[in-house]
């Protein structure tokens, strides 16, 4: 951030008075700018005990696979954004959505929010960011392909999750991978 979205003018980077941590303040109208993690929600659909997936048709990880799931935009719920998403992505209703997933992604600055969910008449295909869309069964996934780490982890626990016909909502983190060397 360069300037101030109230007054136009340049903003420093200070800790404000009462405040903790360095924060983006205007240094003529004094304004605080806070930066703030984002968002990102998404759907686990499942058909017939297949899931849906999505090659990436944009940067980053284009034509890796991943679950429905974008920005979160304002005035929505977390819910209704994972449901748009998975439209806007792979082009399928979703339905009876469940909370399951929950990432806290700090080196990021990143939430993700995943929620199990059907598909309404098993319909599906590819938005304008999708390659293309598939149903998985397990044994069908690929794995080596997975775009991101939470994608990967929440495929995982869902199918130890289906084998036990249990699913509970859990919520972990995400640490930064570090390269050896």
């Amino acid at each position: 951030m360069n300037y101030c979205s109230s007054c136009g003018n340049s903003v420093t980077l200070r800790i404000p008075e009462g405040d903790d941590r360095e924060r983006y303040v205007c240094v003529s109208c004094e304004a605080i700018h806070y930066t703030n993690p984002r968002v990102i929600v998404g759907c686990l659909p499942v058909h017939e005990g297949r899931v849906l997936l999505c090659r990436r048709a944009i940067e980053p990880r284009r034509d890796f696979w991943t679950l429905p799931a974008g920005f979160m935009e304002n005035g929505e719920t977390s819910a209704a954004g994972a449901a748009r998403e998975t439209w806007e992505e792979a082009e399928a209703k979703a339905v009876d959505l469940q909370l399951y997933r929950i990432f806290d992604v700090p080196h990021i600055s990143q939430i993700y929010m995943f929620y199990r969910c059907g598909i309404e008449g098993g319909a599906f295909g590819a938005g304008p960011e999708s390659v293309e869309s598939a149903l998985f069964e397990e044994a069908q996934i690929p794995w080596d392909e997975i775009a991101f780490p939470v994608v990967y982890k929440a495929l995982k626990e869902y199918f130890d999750d289906r084998r036990k016909g249990e699913y509970p909502v859990r919520v972990s983190s995400i640490e930064r991978l570090r390269r050896p060397g």
